[in-house]
């Protein structure tokens, strides 16, 4: 007699488990909570930087300055003209970074010294690889744009559908484009 064939069981296949991270010990001595700001040529990034430097100085904290120098598909297959165009990259981060710290000591933070870090890559990639490799960094501040368009590119990148607000490692504080430098730090 013929045994009928059982159907196959279906697999259930169970979602990947997120990776464990490391425990954040930014209040563990000697170290130091980062507010950390991408900062770039848009408008908006002078008002996260506004938020973060009150709220480093009012917290004790510190305050991490982050430029991403993004690649240029068009110079990858010539060497040389990569080389230029990354030098011309870190001469850009450079002179981004002197004048944050001459709006910061124009809004009052003239003794807070923020830390600058310049890396090469996908804003976006580069932005989550620094909050996983610095265990101090403790929140990320963006500057959302006044345009009635959208939030900006970044902000819709990170807290999108589609970004990393669910599994970003620190909290992602976006400051309204609409506010004064007054209003930020009465909030911040």
């Amino acid at each position: 007699m013929a045994k009928k064939k059982q159907p196959a069981e279906a697999k259930i296949q169970t979602p990947t488990p997120a990776k464990p991270r490391k425990k954040r010990e930014i209040f563990a001595e000697g170290h130091k909570r980062k507010f950390l700001v991408v900062v770039d040529e848009t408008p908006e990034c002078e008002n996260a930087l506004a938020f973060a430097a009150s709220r480093a100085q009012r917290t004790g904290g510190h305050l991490a300055l982050l430029y991403v120098i993004e690649p240029g598909m068009e110079f990858q297959h010539w060497l040389g003209i990569e080389e230029v165009a990354r030098e011309e990259g870190h001469n850009k981060a450079r002179a981004v970074f002197r004048l944050f710290g001459r709006k910061l000591k124009a809004i009052g933070f003239e003794h807070l010294v923020p830390e600058e870090i310049v890396r090469e890559g996908i804003k976006a990639d580069e932005i989550l690889a620094l909050t996983e490799e610095d265990q101090d960094i403790g929140v990320l501040v963006l500057g959302a744009s006044k345009d009635p368009a959208g939030p900006g590119q970044l902000v819709t990148t990170l807290t999108g559908a589609a970004g990393h607000m669910g599994t970003f490692p620190v909290p992602i504080t976006v400051v309204p484009g609409h506010l004064s430098i007054e209003e930020i730090l009465a909030l911040a």
